[in-house]
């Protein structure tokens, strides 16, 4: 990544790379400078070719410089969800092993509550510098070229850990080389040279450093805005000029919700893609007159399945691309004929063209790789002439607001509350083909526990998106003659009569 940025500088030095919401425009060149300023100081701070070096920042001008600038260094970029507080944000750090932070200084006073494992500095962003007991804490850092080494960054070396919901335990840090990060980003086909892609999910998930690798393999641009808005949406298309564009089934459901008018097909988009791809989607590309494309990924893969332009088959994830292995497999790893659904496995046939596994996690490593085959923990079917169609997650994830929840840290995070003796959490159907998060507990003997005191409690411990819509109260979970708790059950029964509801409960 440092070589190519170097060399776009050095051949179209003018050319817009980065533009921001307020008209902030750098081009490759100004960008390089601020790059080399930035990865200078963090060198001065000590972080070293190898380092993890976490970054906890919303979209801004500071996330995209730390994403590029750490990469210049060759050490390791690690975002964290700007939602991530408590016991979840406490395993993150600790499982990172990283000494060094950059963080927006309005989120720090989270660390104050938290153990901070191996931390010793924070690179603050903002105005804000809360003290922090045990860690320094120093101003945006910044220095000169001269002080950096050229050290030689290979194809197979790691670029960045992007942390998973942790769906069947704690969240795992996926870890991506670089030629990885290249082969998922030219995955995405309907990209090519000069395009404008609106870089609007989060730096902390791959399809917010994606857009970023766009504008720089493709010779192409990102406008980098906060986070998705449907009032907002067409005017920043086409204000700024965006070619393309990733869109989640939920903001699809949202945009065509808006008044149709005159205008709805004068705008730049030359393509979108969209991701579920359900009828919604080949309507908003008939209302908008905009070609669609759709595509499986996950952070561990290099977007295995593609579709487009326009697909008609509702459902699709597309058809196998060239460069991977995909089978459909059962309990025992053996493939199932087409119309059977079973798990979703894959393997490249070049190395180190998908995660080389989980950071300092060997055993959650060995169970995805196992007999040599990336298990996805997703079930599909394929039909005869070789379309793949998403089924169900054998994972306990929920999907709410385009965020992947993990039920076993929302379950976590409700048992810490001394009232709750046990917890299960499951997905029950939610608007845009999204779920909302459902919450059973079972309270201890003489336990005394409302709702909505349960939901004010979790608001300390969880980020905002994974606190459940719905409680139920039961006196018991039903369990397995082996005591596990029957989830399978839960969302059968999916919301009672006796559930609670957060947005119909009074304020």
């Amino acid at each position: 990544m440092r070589a190519l940025l170097v060399r776009r500088a050095a051949e179209q030095p003018d050319h817009e790379f980065l533009l921001f919401d307020g008209d902030q425009r750098w081009t490759f060149s100004e960008t390089l400078a601020r790059v080399e300023r930035f990865a200078a100081g963090l060198r001065a701070q000590g972080v070293r070719q190898g380092d993890f070096v976490l970054s906890w920042q919303g979209n801004s001008p500071a996330a995209v410089t730390t994403f590029l600038s750490v990469n210049f260094l060759g050490a390791v970029y690690v975002p964290i969800n700007t939602g991530y507080r408590g016991a979840l944000l406490e395993h993150v750090i600790r499982n990172s092993g990283a000494r060094v932070m950059i963080a927006d200084g309005a989120l720090l006073d989270r660390l104050g509550v938290i153990g901070t494992a191996q931390l010793e500095t924070v690179v603050v962003v903002g105005d804000e510098r809360p003290s922090l007991e045990g860690i320094r804490s120093v101003g945006v850092a910044s220095g000169t070229r001269g002080e950096l080494t050229e050290i030689a960054i290979e194809p197979w070396d790691t670029h960045m850990v992007i942390y998973t919901s942790g769906t069947t335990g704690p969240s795992k840090g996926v870890l991506s080389s670089y030629i990885h990060s290249y082969t998922a980003a030219t995955g995405f086909r309907n990209i090519g040279p000069g395009d404008r892609s609106l870089l609007q999910l989060p730096m902390f998930h791959d399809g917010g450093p994606y857009a970023v690798l766009w504008a720089l393999i493709h010779t192409g641009s990102a406008v980098v805005v906060d986070r998705f808005s449907v009032s907002r949406f067409w005017e920043t298309v086409r204000r700024y000029e965006v070619t393309t564009v990733g869109l989640l089934g939920a903001m699809v459901q949202f945009l065509m919700k808006q008044p149709e008018t005159a205008a709805d097909r004068a705008h730049p988009l030359r393509s979108v893609i969209i991701a579920p791809f359900d009828e919604s989607a080949i309507a908003f590309g008939k209302r908008f007159g905009v070609p669609t494309y759709t595509e499986f990924n996950m952070t561990e893969l290099s977007v295995p399945l593609w579709a487009g332009p326009d697909p008609e088959l509702p459902g699709t994830c597309g058809k196998p691309v060239p460069g991977v292995e995909l089978r459909i497999v059962d309990d025992n790893d053996i493939e199932v004929p087409p119309g059977t659904a079973g798990e979703l496995v894959a393997r490249p046939e070049l190395p180190w063209t998908m995660s080389h596994g989980y950071l300092n996690d060997p055993e959650a490593t060995a169970r995805a790789w196992r007999n040599g085959w990336f298990h996805t923990g997703d079930l599909f079917r394929r039909d005869e002439d070789d379309n793949y169609f998403f089924v169900d997650r054998l994972k306990d994830a929920i999907r709410r607001r385009g965020e992947n929840i993990s039920s076993f840290e929302v379950e976590r995070a409700i048992l810490m509350h001394p009232e709750v003796r046990e917890a299960a959490v499951v997905p029950v159907p939610g608007a845009g083909g999204e779920d909302d998060v459902l919450a059973v507990i079972a309270l201890k003997p003489d336990g005394a526990l409302e709702p909505a005191g349960l939901i004010e409690f979790l608001r300390n411990e969880l980020a905002e998106f994974m606190i459940p819509r719905y409680v139920r109260m039961l006196a018991e979970l039903p369990k397995t003659p082996t005591q596990k708790v029957e989830k399978h059950a839960l969302r059968a029964a999916g919301v009672t009569g006796d559930t609670w509801d957060r947005d119909c409960a009074a304020p």
